[in-house]
């Protein structure tokens, strides 16, 4: 996916708010990446939530300013020390702002 569309990043300004949907394939389940992904999105004063789902990825949809969902980005890439990341499939869209804090979700 990684899909900007075209002329979307044109468009982009950094006083915005902007989500980022992304989901994290390897071994992203029983390492703490959900735990991982909530300091890294707190320390980034994002709002959205992260959940293992069940065909063994971890989704994360977060809304920020666009600087701060790319550092969130870089660090999903990375992953937590005990985590192996192979793929961040993700996309960027308008913000809905139906979010004011970032959490850990159930399974889904």
């Amino acid at each position: 996916m990684n899909t900007l569309q075209t002329g979307w990043l044109l468009h982009m300004s950094e006083s915005q708010i902007y989500q980022l949907h992304a989901f994290i394939s390897g071994r992203v389940q029983g390492v703490g990446f959900r735990y991982f992904t909530l300091n890294a999105a707190q320390t980034l004063q994002l709002s959205g939530w992260v959940r293992n789902r069940h065909d063994g990825r971890v989704e994360v949809l977060a809304e920020g300013d666009y600087q701060a969902l790319n550092q969130l980005l870089t660090t999903l890439r990375k992953g937590p020390a005990g985590g192996f990341v192979s793929d961040v499939d993700y996309s960027f869209s308008d913000a809905g702002g139906q979010f004011n804090r970032f959490s850990v979700r159930s399974t889904g």
